[in-house]
């Protein structure tokens, strides 16, 4: 089987594979001997708390926050509702015109030396969506063929109601903690991170000099019916994202001029793509892709094995260049997402632009970066100039924490046999904002899903199978119980 097609979606680290069907079994009996807090917790409880988290998931994805506007402030009431009926302090803060974040709270309860907070981050806010591409309507959460549907399904209303639970299994279980537990919902995560910008800018004291956090990020491939990796995001690319114009005389559509902005722009864009930015291998991804090469055919594995001695090889560069899931990690990418000219079919605009979706891996020189495609495209008629207001410089965090081993003892309870190792995510997420805070900050799902599963994720029919939204819950709540030494 092709790296490729074990790892399209998402990059995870190696693993072993297990059954689903033996996977929920493990998830819902009694685990005595496991030393985890849910094997004290009687099992008419996890019933109960796994009919919570399907009802709640349901009416959560039947509010519409997508961004924009966002409209978080009903979210946020949500959230509030419950956390009030189940007496959980919290706060909301409405930081813009129906733009809310809202913090609760379970403090330590233990005596002794405190430890630092841990944070369960979500956002409420979801892309956008076309009902018109849909199987069922994007707000109707609607369980449909062993589904729950809805647009937030997989990013990331899952994982915020899942943490919603645990705070409230905690509460209602009465365990003693060694930290306090703060719950972190945010708004605008999709659009411009002003939710999590006002709070640290204006709530900061409220993290309570956290140690960690969990948000999204990691993510675990189900394929066959069996859960094959564990991963946790303890690192991502940076974002530098690039707008382009060309610039051409304008004129009626009936009497084409060649150097027109138009086709200026289609010929620099058309530079651009054909552009192949320098490979570059990363510590973690060469030890990733040693780790991977014992599961590859003979000659990936040798490729594995040697990664930077393979690169040098022209039709290995060539299967990269078709490997979306191996490509990202050995190089920086240029995506091609936004385009426009005209408003009218018979006008010849002076102006056509694009946008493009450039990711830099961690260490990358974004000026660098800048002037090689400027010099591709070659042209000075078109002008190439950063979109961010701030380029953000990639960070991580450390696996040498009591969180990622609380995460590792944890999955590895439930998915006996399969390594937990660190991940780079392709995309971009909040944790990049809460690591120079000094927070260990991590991308940890409870939930597997599968390649086309994953690919919902800000497509069409975003969807989660019922089964995982039950069981989830159940996972996180053992990692944060762990490590907040809940008992």
């Amino acid at each position: 089987m092709s790296f490729g097609a074990l790892l399209i979606a998402c990059l995870v680290f190696c693993g072993a594979a297990w059954a689903t069907g033996r996977f929920a079994e493990a998830a819902q009996r009694e685990l005595p001997d496991a030393g985890l807090a849910s094997s004290r917790i009687p099992a008419e409880h996890w019933q109960q708390y796994s009919d919570l988290a399907l009802q709640w998931m349901q009416e959560y994805l039947r509010i519409d926050t997508t961004n924009p506007p966002g409209n978080e402030m009903r979210a946020a009431a949500f959230f509030k509702k419950i956390l009030d009926q189940e007496g959980i302090e919290n706060r909301v803060f409405e930081y813009a015109p129906s733009r809310a974040d809202l913090w609760a709270r379970l403090p330590r309860t233990n005596a002794g030396e405190a430890k630092r907070p841990i944070i369960l981050l979500n956002h409420m806010d979801v892309v956008t969506s076309d009902a018109a591409h849909w199987k069922v309507p994007p707000f109707s959460g609607e369980i449909k063929d062993g589904y729950l549907w809805g647009r937030g399904a997989q990013d990331m209303k899952d994982e915020g109601l899942a943490q919603l639970v645990v705070m409230v299994m905690l509460r209602r279980e009465h365990l003693a903690l060694d930290r306090d537990v703060i719950f972190l919902a945010v708004a605008d995560e999709e659009a411009g991170g002003t939710g999590t910008d006002w709070f640290i800018e204006h709530q900061r004291e409220l993290l309570g000099n956290a140690e960690f956090l969990v948000n999204e990020g990691g993510e675990n491939l189900l394929e066959a019916g069996k859960v094959k990796y564990m991963g946790v995001d303890v690192g991502e690319k940076t974002t530098f994202w690039l707008h382009v114009v060309a610039h051409g005389r304008p004129g009626h559509g009936s009497r084409p001029i060649a150097a027109s902005a138009p086709n200026r722009l289609v010929r620099a864009l058309d530079r651009i793509l054909a552009y192949h930015t320098p490979f570059r291998v990363l510590p973690v991804v060469d030890e990733f892709l040693r780790d991977m090469a014992p599961y590859e055919p003979p000659q990936r594995k040798r490729e594995f094995g040697n990664i930077q001695k393979a690169l040098e090889d022209k039709e290995f560069q060539d299967e990269i260049e078709k490997d979306e899931s191996l490509n990202f990690l050995l190089r920086d990418t240029i995506s091609l997402t936004m385009m426009g000219g005209s408003e009218q079919t018979n006008v010849i605009p002076p102006e056509a632009w694009a946008n493009l979706d450039v990711r830099l891996l961690p260490g990358g020189d974004p000026k660098a970066v800048l002037e090689a495609i400027r010099r591709v495209v070659n042209d000075p008629n078109v002008t190439i100039e950063p979109l961010n207001a701030e380029f953000r410089i990639a960070n991580y965090s450390p696996t040498k924490t009591a969180l990622f081993d609380a995460i590792g003892q944890v999955s590895r309870h439930y998915f006996p046999g399969t390594p937990v190792v660190p991940h780079i995510t392709s995309g971009y997420t909040e944790n990049q904002r809460y690591r120079p805070l000094g927070i260990n900050a991590y991308g940890f799902s409870p939930y597997a899903a599968t390649d086309e599963e994953g690919h919902t994720e800000h497509g069409n029919d975003e969807r989660i199978r019922v089964e995982e939204l039950r069981r989830g819950p159940r996972i996180l709540f053992d990692v944060v119980a762990a490590v907040a030494g809940a008992r």
